[in-house]
């Protein structure tokens, strides 16, 4: 039941700007009986030679836009993805002065309070899309793309639960990110620095890539109490034959496969639903929630996640919903830090129920 997946949260938890250096973030290590309080620094020390680690290579796109209806109230865009050239599907704020057939102003730097008359983009809504309560919108481009207008147009948006944070937009990125796409940042993956990385490659511990995109579908809340009767919405992956290989060939060896964060996870047991892991490029819907019988991975890192959410679910499934909100209080009263630029969790295998 939804219910049973709460817990209280005092609002100073949650954290409003990332640890720096991004390594120094704290790491709650959790074994097969027990957890200890490290920093994240110290990860070489918790994994194997041999082990491989499947991070998410997706990056953040200035996915919100700010514009204006033609009698002048203000709209605010978040672009989801786009389904043909320059269409888009995206959330609207407000919703309700959005109805199919409106126009849409966007100005380059309408946030800066004085808009050029050059910048103005044109975008029309033609639908309401009832999956997300979102607007399919057609942007008025000719011969353009508005990926190549983003950098001008939006803004790399920040969860709203992030109101005082004085972070530079790159640090809500993390350092390999490469294959623009996501709506928001795959945030175990931020406490990654290239030193870190080499230093794991140095021991012996490698590194692959997946690629999901991060949507609506990561961070939609569940809204039925029967969880089971919860739909994700789809996210795009790309699972490549190449990170097939190393996984196939890491198990073989008796490597472990560390995903970083649920994204990853969600990728590879995405590409798993046959049975067998295959290369996959395309959309998952999958909800993953305690019970699921796991095919690729062995362990995970991750952040500490919102109540009730569809990623606390993911996560209770790996340890079990009541030890997983035991480690939660742990971390509350040992003063962690929560959500996107918090700190973060390390599950070894052993820990797995």
């Amino acid at each position: 039941m939804l219910s049973a997946y709460d817990y209280h949260l005092p609002e100073g938890r949650i954290a409003q700007n990332p640890a720096v250096p991004r390594d120094s973030a704290r790491l709650l290590v959790v074994a097969s009986e027990s957890c200890q309080h490290r920093i994240f620094r110290e990860l070489p020390q918790w994994l194997q030679p041999g082990d491989l680690l499947v991070l998410n290579n997706t990056r953040v796109i200035p996915a919100r836009l700010y514009g204006r209806k033609p009698d002048g109230a203000n709209i605010e865009l978040l672009l989801l993805e786009e389904q043909a050239p320059n269409r888009w599907l995206a959330l609207v704020r407000p919703g309700k002065r959005l109805k199919p057939g409106a126009w849409i102003e966007f100005r380059a730097d309408f946030a800066l309070g004085s808009p050029s008359e050059e910048s103005i983009v044109q975008a029309q809504v033609l639908e309401i899309d009832t999956a997300t309560g979102g607007r399919i919108v057609q942007f008025d481009l000719a011969d353009r793309s508005l990926w190549q207008l983003l950098p001008q147009l939006g803004q790399v948006p920040l969860p709203p639960y992030i109101t005082e944070s004085q972070a530079d937009p790159e640090q809500y990125q993390t350092v390999y990110g490469d294959r623009p796409g996501a709506v928001a940042a795959p945030t175990a993956g931020l406490h990654f620095t290239p030193e870190l990385l080499s230093h794991l490659q140095e021991q012996g511990i490698h590194h692959t890539f997946i690629t999901l995109h991060v949507g609506v579908g990561t961070f939609r809340p569940v809204e039925v109490e029967e969880i089971t009767q919860h739909t994700m919405h789809g996210e795009w992956i790309d699972v490549s034959p190449e990170t097939v290989t190393k996984i196939r060939e890491t198990k073989r060896n008796g490597g472990r496969i560390i995903a970083v964060g649920t994204t990853v996870v969600r990728a590879l047991e995405g590409a798993a639903q046959t049975g067998v892991l295959q290369p996959h490029s395309g959309k998952t819907n999958l909800f993953i929630y305690p019970g699921y019988q796991w095919r690729v991975i062995d362990g995970l890192i991750t952040n500490f996640h919102l109540p009730k959410s569809s990623l606390l679910m993911l996560v209770s499934a790996l340890i079990g919903r009541e030890r997983l909100l035991s480690l939660y209080q742990e971390a509350i009263a040992q003063q962690y830090r929560f959500y996107s630029f918090g700190d973060a969790m390390l599950i070894l295998p052993e820990a797995r129920i």
